[in-house]
């Protein structure tokens, strides 16, 4: 027999008993599908990692008081923010300030109950080094900076039921009621911003009793400059303490999450590995009875001239496309779970083309394997022996 003809004979032998084929091509589909899945979605983390890192960028630095020698709390320098704006290489600072206050929808809801919310005192030019963004509603101007008017972060307005900025909507603070003036979209570089309700600094220091304590530094950088602006900055804000001071690269912790999902991705990967190996079991099994039950089949190709080569390249060849075909199915469905989980998280879709490649390349070869020992049995049978009635 041809080429053609014999993987003609080995399709047969799928179409005859398609429940069978089906059932050990969907073990292969599970096993690529989730190795496939696995690599896309961490492609399409790493690829949403690097789009917001390129939004948002990875040039800011934030300087924060730590602790001093004694353990109390330090106290950074109300020169902090003049001081960090003379350095070369930066383009902008900003600071805030957290006070001891509780936000409320209610005043007659118990102070305690903040709900995890703090309130920060900020400066007119927040917005522009954090990186920060309103989703609705307008920042704080020369005016409600220095009356009852507030902004509220992404999450703080979500705790609050606060879903759209308009002067009938008002809040609770330091035993008045502030109008919110606009909410937030999510700071991922300032993830303290999104749990805060923020207020103007002078509004803070006369309605509220604020005493001016910086909290943190905002310090944006010429990007080429990052590093040597962040070995300067403890000691220009404060100059006879720059061990109180807590420097800090906020886009690091979006790359060390990145290397996390890495990790926790080599460890799915055996799982839809192990998954695979099952799947290829499923398969041996599957060629193991098929040649069983395909004796007298067997035994009438030897008696009609067939050879044991083409016996045995017979099975492999259909081993070989019943593993081929789980493969295809799972590389879709991995491809299709990795687009949705993507869509879903606003990630743009990626998957690698070695991974495709490699999972195929690994469905091919288990099939090859699984089918090898069934094809060698098949192969071995006699005219005589295989057309024995048992």
């Amino acid at each position: 027999m041809s080429l053609p003809d014999v993987a003609g004979v080995g399709a047969a032998g799928l179409v005859t008993r398609p429940l069978r084929a089906f059932l050990a091509a969907t073990g292969i589909a599970i096993g690529v599908a989730a190795m496939v899945a696995v690599v896309g979605i961490s492609a399409s983390s790493r690829a949403g990692v690097e789009r917001e890192l390129a939004a948002i960028g990875t040039n800011l630095l934030t300087a924060a008081p730590g602790r001093t020698f004694g353990g109390e709390q330090a106290r950074l320098p109300d020169e902090a923010v003049d001081m960090a704006a003379r350095l070369d290489g930066v383009t902008g600072v900003t600071a805030t300030g957290r006070l001891d206050q509780g936000v409320y929808r209610s005043d007659l809801i118990p102070a305690g109950l903040t709900n995890g919310l703090g309130v920060l005192a900020v400066r007119a030019d927040l917005l522009g080094p954090v990186g920060g963004a309103l989703a609705y509603g307008s920042w704080l101007n020369e005016v409600t900076m220095r009356g009852p008017a507030l902004v509220l972060g992404a999450e703080a307005a979500r705790l609050l039921g606060v879903h759209r900025a308009d002067p009938d909507v008002r809040l609770w603070l330091g035993n008045r009621w502030f109008v919110v003036t606009g909410v937030l979209q999510p700071a991922p570089l300032a993830p303290e911003l999104d749990t805060a309700v923020l207020v103007g600094w002078p509004a803070a220091q006369e309605l509220l009793g604020f005493d001016g304590g910086i909290g943190t530094v905002y310090v944006r950088t010429d990007p080429d400059r990052v590093a040597a602006v962040r070995a300067l900055l403890a000691r220009t804000v404060a100059p006879a303490r720059p061990n109180e001071v807590l420097v800090e690269r906020p886009s690091d912790a979006l790359l060390a999450q990145e290397v996390t999902d890495r990790a926790l991705t080599g460890l799915l990967l055996g799982l839809g590995a192990v998954a695979l190996l099952v799947g290829g079991v499923g398969v041996a099994n599957t060629m193991i009875v098929s040649v069983l039950e395909r004796r007298s089949e067997v035994g009438l190709r030897r008696a009609l001239g067939a050879t044991r080569a083409q016996i045995r390249t017979q099975f492999l060849v259909e081993s070989l496309l019943l593993s081929a075909l789980g493969g295809a199915t799972g590389l879709l469905l991995g491809a299709a779970v990795t687009g949705v989980y993507a869509w879903s998280r606003g990630w743009p879709p990626a998957v690698p083309g070695w991974a495709a490649a490699a999972g195929l390349a690994v469905t091919v070869l288990i099939g090859g394997v699984a089918g090898l020992y069934p094809a060698v049995r098949a192969a071995r049978l006699s005219p005589t022996e295989a057309l024995a009635v048992p």
